[in-house]
């Protein structure tokens, strides 16, 4: 095992509870445009796509697709700060490994924008030395683009960085770039979800991944 010195967050269903927000924005944009309605598992099926290319696989008109996406943007901002809150324990760990002095980043599949009014809702505003969202990169995760663009930013290799996430797009993601991965199943998928992706290690709470740091 190797003395890991950087980790690297994905946010929503990582670090943030967000997914009862997003299915809820999704299905408004469905009925207001309407489009046939997605179910949540149909949603969480995609979760973690930028919402381009989520649209964009329903629909060949680049208009309609802006438009979609500022539908689902108005009500996602309305709603956001009713609706998200941190997964239990997620702020500490993410202090505790920052005090601990890895280098740490946010990759994500959000625009920046959204990133960072997340973060700032659940008290990590600022802990992340660098956050590369959907409006940083040219491919998005499942693409090792992401990681690889974070890790570059830090100044850091990758073979003792580790990708945190829940989802197969990150695990996909941070093995790409030749980062450790760890998928955690406190998020909307369970570990039977995670196993196809076949992350390095799994965690089932934060004190788990703090362990697995030796903090």
């Amino acid at each position: 095992m190797p003395g890991y010195r950087t980790v690297l967050f994905d946010l929503d269903g990582t670090l943030i509870d967000s997914v009862d927000l997003i299915v809820d924005s999704y299905q408004h944009t469905f009925r207001v445009h309407g489009v046939p309605v997605l179910s949540r598992d149909e949603i969480l099926a995609g979760m973690g796509t930028p919402l381009r290319v989520v649209f964009g696989n329903m629909t060949g008109d680049g208009e309609q697709v802006t438009e979609w996406i500022a539908t689902y943007r108005e009500f996602n901002l309305a709603h956001h700060d009713e609706m998200v809150t941190a997964y239990p324990g997620a702020v500490a760990m993410v202090r505790k490994i920052k005090d601990s002095g890895h280098r740490i980043g946010l990759v994500t599949s959000k625009n920046r924008a959204g990133a960072e009014r997340g973060l700032a809702l659940v008290g990590l505003a600022g802990t992340m030395e660098i956050i590369i969202g959907a409006d940083d990169v040219v491919q998005a995760k499942p693409h090792p683009e992401p990681v690889q663009k974070a890790l570059t930013g830090l100044g850091m290799p990758a073979d003792t960085a580790i990708f945190v996430g829940d989802s197969q797009h990150d695990i996909h993601s941070g093995r790409g770039a030749g980062a450790w991965t760890a998928g955690v199943t406190w998020g909307p998928f369970d570990r039977a979800h995670l196993e196809m992706a076949a992350p390095d290690f799994y965690c089932d709470s934060p004190e788990d991944l703090l362990r697995l740091l030796n903090i």
